[in-house]
């Protein structure tokens, strides 16, 4: 028994100077080359989608609707004829105001030639007073003011008739439709009979800190800055736009200021109070070095990111972030493209540790393992 157990410590021995002798183990790490390409900068805020035009249809006189032009959801143009409410009873007060300025037309005829008739006997012969030739002028006038209120009645009951046929006023989709045929309709209607949305093109109304407002109104003056909306998940972009302006005041509640954007929205993908995710494109940094924000770690000395030389150990090489966009960051100085950076498993490095690139799925691989070796050395 004694001897059994002397070799077994004899062997746990050289298992511990065999793992001394062949170093610390490599720490399995995931890598990424820094890049040079250009960085986008954005502003994001919530937004929600605003129809460009909205108009509630009511109408303008009282009546029968007795034909309905026009199908649920229908895209229609502005002029197309869509509800036509019973024109008759205005049809007949068109005939009698026409009726009444055919009199009254006769009538005045008649006074203007007995005006002429008196005015030409108190030049000739002195037969006619001129209080006579007075009161016939009057007479005549007022037989004009009947003529040009008759004439009024006329007009009055063509745009009744007008009125009678209800046109689109904007291009637009139509919505449900909130009457039928046979009901009667009032001026006085509280609801609408349908509501026309403008939708192509169309509009979003979003929000952005105060602190940027500055800015974005002097990129404005420089020209058109592009905007993304996305859905409120923030991973499916839904349509590109522009740009129009900004709000006149603060929200003082909230500190932010409303901008809107418009989009052509030709595919239709865009709805009326839509919540969207506003991504408003200010700037693009040109040539800037890049690496994913998870390369980037902060200790006490500051940010700094861990590089793979080619001797595949690691050096806390410190960094300066210019600006972090999404999932990457910009760095102004400290590294240079090209050079290998860690992205995950720093929380078992330090500086100096040797260490097994890997691929995303964790899985050894030899050209990641190959790649710090033609990295430039620190």
């Amino acid at each position: 028994m004694l001897l059994s157990w002397v070799g077994c410590q004899s062997a746990d021995s050289k298992d511990k100077q065999a793992l001394a002798a062949a170093g610390p183990r490599a720490v399995p790490v995931a890598i990424t080359p820094a890049v040079q390409q250009d960085m986008p900068v954005y502003l994001t805020g919530l937004g929600s989608v605003t129809a460009f035009n909205t108009v509630s249809v009511k109408s303008r006189v009282d009546g029968q609707l007795v034909q309905v032009n026009f199908r649920e959801g229908q895209q229609v143009n502005k002029g197309d004829l869509l509800l036509l409410i019973d024109p008759r009873p205005y049809e007949v007060q068109l005939e009698t105001a026409q009726a009444q300025l055919y009199r009254d037309q006769a009538q005045l005829r008649d006074a203007q030639l007995n005006y002429q008739r008196f005015k030409d006997l108190l030049q000739v012969s002195g037969a006619m007073s001129q209080q006579q030739v007075d009161t016939q002028k009057a007479t005549a006038d007022q037989f004009e003011g009947a003529v040009r209120a008759d004439q009024a009645a006329i007009d009055n009951a063509k745009l009744m008739i007008s009125y009678c046929h209800i046109t689109a006023p904007v291009a637009g989709r139509i919505g449900l439709r909130l009457v039928d045929v046979g009901n009667i309709v009032h001026a006085s209607d509280a609801n609408p009979m349908l509501v026309i949305t403008q939708l192509q093109p169309i509009s979003v109304i979003f929000t952005l800190p105060q602190d940027s407002l500055p800015v974005v109104a002097k990129k404005m003056h420089q020209g058109t800055l592009p905007v993304d909306a996305y859905s409120r998940d923030d991973q499916t972009k839904l349509a590109s736009g522009k740009l129009l302006t900004i709000d006149n005041q603060i929200d003082q509640t909230t500190g932010t200021g409303r901008l809107k954007a418009t989009f052509d929205n030709k595919d239709g993908i865009l709805w009326p109070n839509q919540f969207v995710n506003v991504r408003l494109l200010l700037d693009v940094r040109k040539n800037s070095t890049l690496v994913p924000s998870v390369a980037v770690q902060r200790g006490p000395q500051g940010t700094f990111v861990y590089v793979v030389k080619a001797d595949k150990t690691v050096e806390a090489r410190p960094v300066t972030v210019a600006m972090t966009q999404s999932n990457q960051s910009a760095i102004a100085s400290g590294i240079q493209p090209g050079d290998i950076v860690v992205t995950d498993g720093q929380d078992k490095l330090q500086n100096g540790a040797k260490v097994e690139p890997r691929t995303r799925s964790g899985n050894s691989s030899s050209n990641a393992s190959q790649t710090p070796a033609a990295a430039p050395a620190s």
